[in-house]
This record gives C-alpha cells, sequence and structure tokens, in this order.
C-alpha cells in the first residue's frame, strides 16, 4: 500500500480573507473550470467547503449572464 500523504493545500479564497466571490470576476473564476468548461471538484482546486458552494453559485451566475461558457469552443 502506498502510505504517501497528499499535501493539503489551503482554501485560496480563505487565505486571501475572500468574504463574496464576485460572478463579475470571470478571471478569477476560470481558474476553477476545466478545459472542459466544467467547475473543478475540491479535491483538485484545494478549496474549503464553504467556498466551493458560493464558488459553484458564482460560476453558474456567470454562466447565466454569458460571462463565461456553458460548454467549450
Amino acid at each position: 500500500m502506498n502510505s504517501e500523504k497528499k499535501e493539503i493545500r489551503p482554501c485560496y479564497f480563505c487565505v486571501n480573507n475572500a468574504d463574496d466571490i464576485d460572478y463579475k470576476d470571470t478571471q478569477l473564476l476560470r481558474r476553477f473550470i476545466s478545459s472542459y468548461a466544467k467547475i473543478v471538484p475540491r479535491k483538485r482546486s484545494g478549496v474549503c467547503a464553504k467556498h466551493q458552494r458560493r464558488l459553484a453559485q458564482a460560476i453558474k451566475r456567470a454562466r447565466i449572464m454569458a460571462l463565461l461558457p456553458f460548454v467549450p469552443k
């Protein structure tokens, strides 16, 4: 069995004291979207549960406002 410990990276939003995640900040939101325009899971992004929920909501709002794509090009 492989007993290596994975490095736990701190939440980006907790470190930067982000109270809310703005759906209009597309540059920030693009960091948390895969190349297939899917929302990146917590395990890969390193975001805490509270901010992952807010991040997902912001990405969905940005998609509805046509700031981010629903599908890749």
